[in-house]
């Protein structure tokens, strides 16, 4: 998923390399390869002055998920060792490229089954995780997967969520005044007036999974032999201008598209700087998504691993986190209507209705998300 690639800047302090701590060959180290701006700097401080001993910390932000997931692939390549032989012949001061360890690194949950399928990740050990059980029981259960990388109670826990966020509805306040409603659910993508105004993710499980929302289906349905699902499809086709997951919002704000389907993550970028930009999270539910960390296979799970990991769970930080990223955070916290600016409210504080019909994209089998892709390749033309 190409989520988060539509980067205007946030307001939390930029981690371009943070090291804290003194030299020292023998010092612990924790190395991070994070998501940017999805860790504040201030938070990294904090957690480096609560620690009992003398520390490195190095925290290396990365731009998108899908260049996470494959410095997470190069971590694993082994280098071949002829070429690299030959080479030294020739250049006796020639050093292997080896890519940089790291003991965490920030993954999307939709990238979790691919990582255990391909051996990139290895399993926590709960039992070091002190503030695992504050974690509520449903993200537990996204991150305790089999080795093929299904959802599955009997598995082991992969990864730890840290904040999430959802797909949601960005409309332009001025063009829906003129209309004289304002958009509340999926359904309302289909009505007449937003014919060609309307930018929808060039994702095949997002926009095939809002219309079986709006049939009253899952966005994880196994089957898509459903009457009136191609109909659906081929009708809101006919009110999409274009199908984006980087630029989509552009043409929101110049007034070329009324209406846009897209990741909380990108809107709240925008939404406090052109005040003309409403959002809504679908009545009937919606897809999440969520940032967790992960292990790459092979490196020591150290003691300093599970004391940020905790760290992280601990709600007074978990609310940082939220606050400083415009996020959501999977540990309860006490934030208020007053703690977001107003056009953030309704985007941050989901009502919990709507949060119990929404979902997660789950990994589907291999047949069956080639059925998602066909299905959007045929509506598409």
């Amino acid at each position: 998923m190409e989520r988060r690639s539509f980067l205007l800047g946030i307001g939390t302090v930029a981690l371009s390399q943070l090291l804290v701590g003194c030299g020292g060959n023998k010092q612990a180290t924790l190395n991070v390869q994070l998501l940017k701006g999805s860790i504040p700097g201030q938070v990294v401080n904090q957690f480096s002055k609560g620690l009992q001993q003398k520390v490195q910390l190095k925290f290396a932000p990365v731009e998108k998920l899908q260049d996470l997931f494959e410095k997470l692939q190069s971590l694993q390549k082994k280098p071949n060792t002829n070429d690299e032989q030959g080479w030294r012949r020739i250049l006796p001061f020639a050093q292997s490229q080896k890519a940089t360890k790291a003991d965490l690194v920030t993954l999307g949950d939709y990238w979790i089954n691919l990582a255990i399928e391909k051996k990139l990740i290895q399993p926590l050990e709960v039992a070091k995780i002190k503030q695992w059980s504050a974690l509520p029981k449903q993200w537990q259960e996204l991150v305790t997967r089999n080795d093929q990388g299904l959802v599955d109670p009997q598995g082991k826990v992969w990864a730890v969520p840290y904040r999430w966020g959802s797909t949601v509805i960005v409309y332009r306040r001025d063009k829906f005044q003129e209309l004289g409603w304002v958009p509340k659910d999926w359904s309302d993508l289909w009505r007449n007036e937003l014919q060609g105004r309307i930018s929808l993710l060039n994702q095949p499980r997002e926009v095939i999974g809002l219309v079986l929302k709006k049939l009253g289906k899952s966005y994880n349905t196994n089957n898509l032999d459903i009457p009136n699902l191609e109909k659906e499809l081929d009708s809101l086709n006919q009110q999409v201008k274009f199908y984006d997951s980087t630029r989509y919002l552009e043409p929101l704000i110049t007034g070329d598209t009324w209406l846009a389907v897209g990741w909380s993550s990108d809107v709240v970028r925008v939404i406090g700087r052109y005040p003309q930009l409403a959002t809504v999270v679908p009545q009937s539910g919606t897809a999440l998504w969520a940032d967790v960390w992960v292990n790459p296979l092979g490196e020591d799970r150290q003691s300093l691993l599970y004391e940020w990991l905790d760290f992280c769970l601990n709600p007074g930080i978990a609310k940082q986190i939220s606050l400083l990223t415009k996020t959501n955070s999977p540990i309860p916290t006490n934030i208020t209507v007053s703690d977001f600016q107003e056009s953030l409210s309704s985007l941050l504080l989901v009502n919990s209705e709507v949060l119990e019909k929404s979902e997660f994209l789950l990994p589907l089998p291999q047949p069956v998300a080639a059925q998602y892709e066909s299905l959007f390749a045929k509506i598409k033309g």
